[in-house]
């Protein structure tokens, strides 16, 4: 393992000439944006966060997070229209745009990396106004807490997590972000340590001092907030496939988990039906939040309806979105039998006989006592379905209002025949196993 860990290295941690090169764009940055922010008695200072100001970035990856910090006095309209202003201001000789998170901020691209000019209040630790307070002080936090060999671990853990496909905690991804690397180093001592405790992880296991309970998968507590866990965002299937990363790295080290990934697909994606529809421009946070809760929300009507949805995924492009479900059947039997309460329970019985007496085509008591209705189903073809369900009870279906004029234009069809690169790849990811991390 340790030959492995020393070649990974190589990736993980930056060059002397990387280092200078990203050295200039910092200081590039900060001039343009504190020469914009002294215009403004309401802005109390700057600050460089994240990955880059505690030493723990990636040469493939790594923002640069300007924060404007505000008074607190500040009404929040202006934090957010003054906080524009001098992203704007600053960065325009990069072509910069708006994205989102709980506020608005600023973001464009200087030579090859991302610069964010961010708002957040000048508060007191612990007395956040908004979600963005916090990261001037996990930076502090981690630059003292984090010794040299430690923020190397940090490295190694998150190109462990990229070559995963778990690691960024945008609503797209909802991985495992910087900061929980960071906070799991910390915990833990190592990059191999960490793997270790991951890959014994039981349900609800708690990392860090919680002030309270709570009821997600893992609980990863924030160093600088008892409250709050930044498990709560990491999704279920993400902390799977770390704990079964974790195990096959483990039992057989090799470079791969850190570079590329195998995938084998065996299955055909004629079973994944594909719902596209263009969408009006908004942040990337907004649209990935309304598809997938779109998604989600049209997955548990097929199920109810019969058509058994084993995986489902979205992919946005700049105008368009997919929502693809993998079924086990695009088609449904004739006949459908519903399972009755057993005989003894006369009162129930009778409600049920009640219910479905007309609709049903035979009527008996199976050989566990329940009485069963063989009855015709009302959906058999599930293109039909999905075309009745989104034409005709758009406003039942879950889809988030946000997105229910959109997704009324819509066109339906199997994978195989979809048009669209970004709709092949994700219908070949529902269909494909992942050997690096399913291995024997």
């Amino acid at each position: 393992m340790n030959q492995i860990l020393k070649q990974a290295t190589k990736y993980t941690i930056p060059s002397e000439k990387a280092q200078k090169l990203k050295d200039a764009i910092v200081e590039q940055t900060i001039k343009l944006v504190q020469k914009e922010a002294t215009k403004y008695s309401q802005v109390s200072g700057l600050e460089v966060v994240g990955s880059y100001a505690k030493g723990t970035w990636l040469p493939q990856r790594a923002d640069i997070d300007v924060f404007v910090k505000f008074q607190t006095s500040t009404p929040e309209k202006e934090f957010v229209e003054i906080g524009k202003k001098i992203g704007f201001a600053a960065l325009k000789d990069f072509e910069p745009y708006v994205r989102y998170a709980e506020h608005p901020f600023v973001e464009a691209q200087i030579k090859d990396t991302k610069v964010n000019v961010v708002p957040c209040y000048d508060v007191q630790e612990g007395q956040w106004k908004s979600s963005a307070d916090r990261s001037p002080f996990h930076t502090k936090f981690m630059i003292n807490a984090l010794s040299g060999m430690m923020k190397n671990e940090v490295r190694l853990l998150k190109a462990f997590l990229k070559a995963n496909d778990i690691y960024g905690a945008e609503i797209a991804k909802q991985g495992f972000s910087g900061y929980v690397a960071e906070v799991l180093v910390l915990n833990f001592g190592s990059f191999e340590n960490v793997l270790r405790e991951i890959s014994q992880l039981k349900a609800g296991q708690v990392i860090g001092k919680a002030a309270k309970e709570f009821d997600s998968k893992i609980v990863i507590m924030d160093p600088i907030d008892a409250n709050r866990n930044l498990g709560a965002a990491i999704s279920t299937e993400n902390i799977g496939r770390f704990v079964l990363s974790a195990r096959a790295f483990l039992r057989k080290p090799s470079i791969s988990f850190f570079t590329s990934k195998k995938k084998t697909t065996k299955l055909d994606t004629k079973n994944v039906l594909v719902i596209s529809f263009r969408y009006k421009p908004r942040s990337p946070d907004i649209i990935w939040g309304q598809v997938k809760r779109a998604a989600t929300s049209i997955s548990t009507q097929m199920n109810q309806a019969g058509f058994t949805v084993l995986k489902r995924s979205a992919t946005i492009t700049t105008d368009t979105a997919a929502l693809l479900f993998l079924l086990q059947s695009k088609e449904l039997d004739k006949y459908q039998t519903r399972m009755g309460p057993e005989f003894f329970v006369s009162e129930h019985v009778e409600k049920f006989i009640g219910a479905n007496k007309k609709k049903s085509l035979a009527m008996w008591v199976n050989d566990d006592g329940k009485v069963c209705s063989m009855q015709k189903r009302q959906n058999t073809d599930a293109k039909i379905f999905l075309k009745k369900l989104i034409q005709n009870n758009i406003e039942k279906s879950g889809v988030p209002a946000g997105l229910k004029s959109e997704i009324k234009k819509f066109k339906i069809a199997s994978a195989n025949a979809a048009k669209g690169k970004s709709i092949k790849e994700a219908a070949r990811d529902l269909v494909s196993t992942d050997e690096t991390i399913f291995s024997t």
